[in-house]
């Protein structure tokens, strides 16, 4: 669901003038200003008036706050679950289909509402619901950055990064453009939300964002001839019974060549669902 003129249903708590708009003229009072009681576009305290808005409601309603993400609230009625999740103004209901339907209801009587139907894009990733479970992955968003840097064309290769790719050869110390390098590095950081197959990749590649060089830059173009054939890749999450919590972990033991520093990587399941992901120096 979606708020219509978000901004706008914020309150304002301090005291803020603005000077009066064109056509609206007081020939008696030239000198006066307008003082703001709500919140507008443009506005610094807009964003915080309009979460202070949509908080205080969702906590009048009986909705907990989640602790690690405080966007993300939660409501049981009699045995059965809500969640909702925000974002500026952006709203994902998922639960009880009749509490869902009340709370929309409450919702459309509160603000000004807009319904947007099932979840299928939502910041660059794709959902796509099945009979018996969800699909997510960011396939258009990794054709976009295949466009971005004109490798939509490249030959396919099999894994992200070549066999001992970081071995010193004569063109390793050469430094590249430090303007492309570091907005393909960025734009692989949001692809890994939905590909852990490159989460090594990226952690490898994002220690030289300050001087790249030639070496890290050909193995940013590996990466971009992997994604071309891995594009279609996502997180499968099915229906299972069994709720259990897997976790494996790995790392090289001072595999470093030069500061002799080890490089650990882990995922962590729920049942099928991959919730945690992460490689690190």
């Amino acid at each position: 669901m979606d708020v219509k003129t978000t901004f706008l249903n914020g309150v304002i708590e301090e005291e803020v003038y603005i000077e009066k708009p064109e056509g609206f003229e007081v020939f008696s009072s030239e000198s006066h200003v307008c003082r703001l009681k709500r919140a507008l576009y443009g506005l610094k305290q807009a964003p915080r008036a309009w979460y202070t808005q949509i908080d205080s409601y969702f906590t009048g309603l009986g909705f907990s706050k989640s602790e690690a993400d405080p966007n993300l609230y939660q409501i049981v009625v009699e045995g059965k679950l809500l969640i909702i999740i925000l974002y500026v103004d952006d709203l994902i209901l998922m639960g009880d289909e009749l509490l869902k339907l009340s709370f929309k209801e409450d919702l459309a009587r509160e603000f000004e509402m807009k319904e947007l139907g099932l979840l299928h894009y939502f910041l660059g990733l794709e959902i796509w619901k099945c009979s018996d479970g969800l699909f997510v992955s960011q396939g258009k968003y990794a054709w976009d950055i295949l466009e971005k840097f004109n490798m939509h064309g490249c030959k396919l290769v099999d894994t992200p990064l070549p066999g001992g790719w970081r071995k010193e050869d004569a063109t390793s110390v050469e430094v590249v453009d430090a303007t492309v390098y570091p907005q393909l590095v960025r734009s692989l950081m949001y692809l890994v939300d939905t590909q852990p197959d490159i989460c090594y990749v990226v952690n490898q590649l994002s220690q030289a964002m300050v001087k790249p060089t030639k070496l890290f830059c050909k193995a940013g173009k590996h990466v971009l001839r992997y994604l071309r054939g891995t594009s279609g890749y996502g997180l499968w999450y099915r229906q299972e019974d069994e709720v259990k919590l897997c976790g494996f972990m790995d790392a090289d033991w001072v595999g470093s060549p030069i500061d002799r520093k080890r490089k650990s990587g882990g995922i962590f399941s729920i049942g099928s669902i991959a919730v945690s992901w992460y490689s690190r120096k």
